[in-house]
Formats: C-alpha cells, structure tokens, sequence
C-alpha cells in the first residue's frame, strides 16, 4: 500500500529542478513551465537554501515586483520542511496538511535526494488523512 511506502521509494525515479538563488524570477518560472514542474529547489553550495513554488510567484507579481530582476533567493520560502527518506507517505501528509504547503523537499544528511508533491501521494494516503482530519474534528 502506498501509505506505508518510504519517501524513497516515491521519489526514486524523479530529479526535483534545482537553481541557484541567483537565478531571475523569470527564469524560473520559465524552467518550472518547461519541465511541468510545481516547485523548485533553490540550492547553494550543494545546500538547500529553499523553495520556490508557483504561490511565490504569484506573491512576487502581486506585490509589484519585476520578475526579470527579482531573484528566487529573495522571494523563496528559505529553510523549508523537510522529511528523511524513511518517513512514509502519510507522514509527509501530514507535514503538508498541518504546514498548509504542496511541496516537501526529502534530505538525507543535509543532502537532497527528492521533492515530493501532494500529487505525488494522492490515493490511499489522502484518504487516509481525510479520515484522520475528520474524526479530529468530530473530536473538538
């Protein structure tokens, strides 16, 4: 069942897309449109610096700002939630569901091994944690 599968096994065939900080709001939205892509890591120096999604973008041109000068390094969420490939599908849910975000970067060491999307985990753990939210609510 998926919900019991590792983050490692859901991320094994995929390669998240990684830029530098440096990189231009312009150009990443390019590189996220090009590669059908929802997030992208922002790394420097082989470290995980943060994430720049698709709500940042959006936060970048409604705040005004130009996205051929503005770099993902200053609209990022810096220091992201992140999982060890051992979590299970239903932990990273969780994470998201609670942080209220889509994408969750999985570290191993300090070293990125892969992104995983809530796309990426629909099925049997949503369910799952839809079940779960419900019977918290009934709770309060």
């Amino acid at each position: 069942m998926i919900e019991h599968c590792t983050m490692a096994e859901v991320v094994r065939h995929g390669s998240p897309l990684v830029l530098p900080a440096g990189t231009t709001v312009q150009e990443a939205c390019t590189a996220l449109h090009e590669r059908h892509a929802g997030a992208v890591l922002v790394m420097e120096e082989g470290r995980l610096k943060g994430i720049f999604t698709g709500r940042d973008a959006v936060a970048c041109l409604a705040r005004g700002l130009d996205p051929e000068r503005t770099l993902i390094g200053q609209v990022m969420t810096a220091d992201p939630c992140c999982l060890p490939p051992d979590a299970t599908a239903i932990d990273a849910l969780r994470l998201m569901n609670d942080g209220g975000f889509r994408h969750l970067p999985i570290v191993r060491d300090g070293e990125v091994v892969g992104l995983v999307s809530r796309y990426d985990l629909r099925g049997t753990p949503q369910r799952r944690l839809d079940e779960e939210t419900g019977f918290f609510e009934v709770l309060r």
